[in-house]
């Protein structure tokens, strides 16, 4: 049977999370200095048109996450070829990239993981998520899905920053079952 690790707690230090990017980089969650947050974007892999579909909403909005303070990475547990065709494919530039999320990343983040229906999946990935990590490095949201067509609402997100940020609205969800 498989073990599920405890979702991450909003108002908690985030987990870890060290990755190679595909421009021959290091990203470490610990390294980063947002004004106000880092939003780390989960995706399945190349194999998934709703994520292209998804991320390319994104880019749209980059910009303007950017302009609140909110840094931005991809992240999915496709090698560095995979990584590298959809950063290209789907238009995705300048949004840095990060691939080989390991499993037991995934598992830290609350991810759910699937198996590969076909040829063109690979043999592990995990489904979609979003974080938001504060400056500190703690959890301020997440929102984790066990399938490829339940996303957050990123316009909804977006004009709503203005809010939290502001009113400095505490992170919600942070009591232990």
């Amino acid at each position: 049977m498989n073990q599920i690790a405890p979702m991450p707690l909003p108002g908690q230090p985030a987990p870890d999370l060290d990755l190679d990017l595909i421009i021959g980089a290091k990203w470490a969650l610990a390294d980063q200095s947002p004004k106000a947050f880092t939003m780390i974007v989960f995706y399945r892999g190349q194999h998934c048109p709703i994520c292209s579909n998804f991320l390319g909403d994104l880019r749209g909005m980059y910009d303007d996450f950017l302009s609140k303070g909110v840094e931005v990475i991809n992240v999915s547990m496709d090698d560095k070829d995979r990584a590298a065709k959809s950063h290209e494919a789907w238009g995705l530039d300048p949004i840095p990239m990060g691939y080989g999320m390991s499993e037991a990343q995934a598992r830290a983040w609350g991810l759910y993981l699937s198996t590969a229906r076909n040829d063109n999946e690979p043999g592990v990935f995990s489904e979609p998520g979003l974080a938001l990590v504060k400056p500190d490095g703690t959890l301020y949201m997440a929102e984790m899905s066990s399938a490829p067509f339940l996303r957050p609402d990123l316009k909804a997100l977006l004009s709503r920053l203005d809010f939290i940020i502001e009113k400095d609205y505490p992170p919600r969800g942070t009591k232990a079952a």
